[in-house]
């Protein structure tokens, strides 16, 4: 499947020094907190440490001069050489609209004819947005030869100082192929999502009936309302549609409308409409059983999270009748040390008794993964943060997942919000990294509203809504996803938890970075697959 702002639920934000801390059992949630927005992951021409330079000083210094690196479009008709005639003529064109009087302003033809893919600049910050709006409008010079859309530059980014020191992630789990060679679709397995309730209208979750529960099982709301098949915040069923579900590319299924934000020259948000004609979850027939936990705004108590897990291991007879599966927790809150020992708050030892039962349990990092740190040569500066894995994730014997980037994992690592280990007494976390970055997913409630508004659509019944959000909420439910995925087709597993861990940590793709960072490597439903 190919996650506002979002980091998930219950993955508390960094604050900034002297920012007074949040209550430390309240499960975190995205939209209220500071720190990591995914605000930060939208698609912006202007790379954001510039982007935030020039809007900072456009007013009171409006003459000032960025160096920049201006990245062309490799996919521009007639290839970079056309891009790069394009890129001449619009520097050009910016410069002379906004401030031509300003001198030493220009394209650097010298060290730009040395590279194959950037030019290199020197413009104003008003001259950087003219040269984005021209690019965006598809302005052409007069002379023919210069072709008028699409854009031709991706990205500039500042020309930084240096000194001697020195719809697509489901294929990056492999589980399309998965999906092609073993048939590994999630058939007969139950998953439960703890978090905000799922949509029972979305039409993602028609094609499979993924919600449609049979015997003992049955959907709950811990919240005290009942509606636990109504997810007004929209967080449960962008989670729920990456691990199971599908609208398949053939007449009579719904319209799909998936949208996509970015940031423009000016700073501001805006939005794209993704082309996708058919979209599925990484174990596209499992069961879903919705255990609501957090309200209407994202809010909820531990209390809930361990009523949900009591209550799945009363469905299983505490391990002697596996109705439910699995469980994806996209929720929790930071580890405090002065609260608990690490990985011994009531919440993990809940966790290590529901999977010791054998029920297998994935939850998600958190988005804590950097921070103020205050040296002497640059002052205040924000840095990767280790031990900064969140409850549940401390838990010993839980999939404790890290976010990395939706299709290029080997190229960018680890998403630099991603909460990183070592546990807090010392243990390896996390044990998985998956993508969770501007994931495309089911938009529910609130987010399903922003869904319409952005696109300008109706209230049409027949279009399935989708929509980008980022976190390690997202990254969580691609494993739980793949898991469900592969007990599907290794029945033989089903009960056996911590022997599932082991095979997915085993043969988890090697992203070659620190292990604190990574964990094993990324999850690879093939090589779990094909491993026993």
């Amino acid at each position: 499947m190919t996650d506002d702002r979002t980091p998930g639920p219950g993955e508390d934000q960094p604050q900034p020094p002297d920012a007074s801390p949040e209550t430390p059992h309240i499960p975190r949630t995205n939209p209220g907190n500071e720190g990591f927005v995914a605000l930060d992951l939208y698609r912006t021409v202007i790379a954001v440490p510039l982007l935030n330079e020039l809007l900072a000083n456009l007013e009171d210094e409006p003459s000032k001069l960025y160096q920049l690196v201006i990245d062309l479009r490799h996919d521009y008709p007639g290839g970079v050489e056309a891009a790069l005639q394009r890129v001449r003529f619009l520097v050009r064109a910016a410069i002379e609209r906004t401030a031509p009087r300003v001198p030493d302003q220009q394209l650097d033809e010298r060290k730009t004819q040395r590279s194959n893919q950037y030019a290199f600049a020197t413009l104003s910050g008003a001259a950087i947005q003219e040269l984005v709006r021209l690019d965006q409008d598809g302005a052409t010079p007069v002379d023919a030869g210069v072709p008028k859309d699409p854009r031709a530059i991706h990205r500039i980014w500042p020309d930084f100082p240096i000194r001697a020191l020195t719809i697509e992630s489901i294929s990056t789990i492999k589980a399309d192929a998965a999906q092609s060679s073993f048939a590994a679709l999630g058939e007969d397995i139950v998953w439960s999502v703890i978090d905000s309730g799922i949509d029972r209208r979305h039409p993602h979750f028609k094609a499979w009936d993924n919600l449609a529960l049979d015997g003992a099982l049955q959907h709950l709301d811990f919240t005290g309302k009942d509606e636990p098949l109504v997810d007004a915040f929209g967080h449960g069923t962008h989670v729920a549609g990456i691990i199971a579900g599908q609208i398949p590319d053939r007449r009579g299924q719904p319209k799909v409308r998936a949208v996509t934000m970015y940031r423009d020259e000016h700073g501001d948000v805006t939005s794209q409409e993704v082309p996708v004609k058919s979209i599925a979850g990484m174990a596209p027939r499992c069961k879903l059983v919705s255990m609501k936990v957090l309200d209407d705004h994202g809010n909820g108590t531990v209390s809930n999270l361990i009523a949900a897990i009591e209550e799945i291991q009363r469905i299983n007879n505490h391990g002697r009748r596996l109705l439910i599966h699995g469980v994806n927790l996209s929720v929790g809150y930071s580890f405090d040390p002065e609260w608990f020992a690490c990985g011994r708050s009531p919440l993990c030892v809940e966790v290590n008794r529901l999977v010791r039962s054998g029920v297998v349990v994935v939850a998600a990092a958190g988005n804590t993964g950097y921070g103020w740190w205050k040296s002497a040569f640059k002052g205040v500066v924000a840095a990767g943060a280790d031990l900064t894995i969140n409850d549940p994730g401390n838990a010993d014997l839980a999939i404790t997942v890290g976010s990395t980037h939706r299709v290029s994992p080997h190229t960018y690592g680890v998403s630099y919000f991603s909460s990183k280990g070592p546990t807090g007494d010392g243990r390896l976390k996390p044990d998985l990294v998956a993508p969770g970055e501007k994931i495309i997913s089911c938009a529910a409630g609130r987010r399903r509203q922003e869904a319409r508004e952005l696109l300008k659509a109706r209230d049409d019944a027949r279009t399935a809504f989708y929509i980008e959000d980022s976190g390690t909420s997202m990254a969580a439910p691609h494993v739980s996803g793949a898991i469900a995925a592969f007990l599907s087709i290794r029945p033989e597993f089903v009960g056996e938890a911590q022997r599932v861990k082991e095979i997915f940590l085993g043969s988890a793709m090697d992203l070659k970075r620190e292990r604190t960072f990574q964990g094993h490597g990324l999850v690879d439903l093939m090589k779990a697959i094909q491993s026993v």
